[in-house]
């Protein structure tokens, strides 16, 4: 730290130890949660690290000192954990007749018990798919209503459970169903649904995934009232859980015959062990492939997060990606374009 004055010697060393914590965090996609619970919690923070590394590299550029080469460095071996968090290029928007449109969205039960302020969030959410008209709506914490009229779609499969208030995941289709099912986790309403489409020749398997929630409060002020400890185990334990159910899910995927389309609420990031594993090797992120700027996707108030995917098979080409930015429940409903490769 040679040649830095006094506060600087201060902000090198804070910038050293955020930049030493998001190196550490390169490796967490491949750190099982059941042996490294408490280290698979960071995940959740890389958004911050990578932006607060960022913004120590902007400090010291403006100072013109070569310390901007520590969080450059780290940012340029961690060039994948940026294009996650951040797509520079503009949003690809190619029309193509052969194009399966597909939005994804945890509606939140529809606002059933008046999260938000709005008592039209119901038809709020049914114009806005009769506007955008999606060939196929993969819906997690889908709840049946009066009000939410999809009859326009011809094919559904959904999977509800509850006593009192049915809830779950449902698929609606314009395409014919061929068949569908449901991969059951334990001791959890969370699951994995499925169906199989058929268009044209061609029979498309589309899953559905919602893995365990984190049940937290995303109001920053709630979360300052916490007890650290206990909320670390409440996480650590949860993404137990959600091995568990990627597990599950991973090996019913396996067996399926089918080009793939994954929708779903991963309740976790694309830094995570889970995201890393139910992607695998032959899986595109839409985000990535086509989508722009954060690709925020969950109202979480000071840095972006991303929780909510459609990954497809390497046989399909993904020609657009839209995050929409209203307001009609805790996530953003996302919508992809894709077409099989000719």
């Amino acid at each position: 730290m040679k040649n830095l004055k006094g506060t600087e010697k201060i902000i090198f060393f804070i910038n050293s130890l955020v930049a030493a914590v998001l190196l550490l965090s390169y490796l967490l996609p491949y750190v099982a949660p059941k042996n490294f619970a408490f280290l698979s919690v960071l995940s959740l923070g890389v958004p911050l690290l990578i932006i607060l590394n960022a913004l120590f590299m902007l400090y010291w550029l403006l100072k013109a000192k070569k310390h901007l080469l520590l969080s450059g460095l780290v940012l340029l071996l961690g060039y994948n954990y940026v294009g996650s968090l951040y797509k520079f290029s503009s949003s690809k928007n190619i029309e193509n007749d052969n194009d399966i449109s597909i939005m994804n969205f945890n509606v939140r039960l529809f606002n059933l018990y008046n999260w938000i302020d709005n008592d039209s969030v119901e038809q709020d959410i049914v114009k806005l798919i009769k506007n955008e008209n999606p060939d196929v709506v993969s819906f997690q914490e889908y709840h049946p209503h009066e009000l939410v009229d999809l009859s326009s779609y011809k094919y559904k499969y959904e999977k509800l459970s509850g006593n009192r208030v049915k809830y779950g995941q449902a698929i609606f289709s314009k395409y014919p169903i061929a068949n569908s099912g449901s991969v059951e986790f334990p001791n959890t309403a969370n699951n994995a649904i499925y169906v199989d489409i058929v268009k044209d020749r061609d029979t498309i398997r589309m899953y559905n995934v919602h893995l365990q929630s984190l049940h937290i409060d995303a109001n920053v002020e709630s979360l300052k009232n916490e007890d650290s400890e206990k909320l670390i185990q409440k996480v650590s334990e949860t993404f137990k859980m959600q091995q568990e159910q990627a597990e599950l899910f991973i090996e019913h995927k396996r067996q399926s015959p089918y080009k793939m389309v994954i929708c779903g609420d991963f309740n976790n990031s694309p830094y995570s062990y889970v995201y890393n594993k139910i992607k695998g090797d032959n899986l595109k992120d839409s985000f990535e492939e086509a989508g722009n700027g954060f690709g925020r996707t969950f109202d979480f108030k000071y840095f972006p997060v991303r929780i909510d995917f459609i990954l497809v098979d390497e046989s399909f080409e993904v020609n657009s990606f839209k995050v929409y930015e209203e307001e009609l429940s805790d996530h953003y409903p996302i919508r992809a374009k894709i077409s099989l490769h000719k």
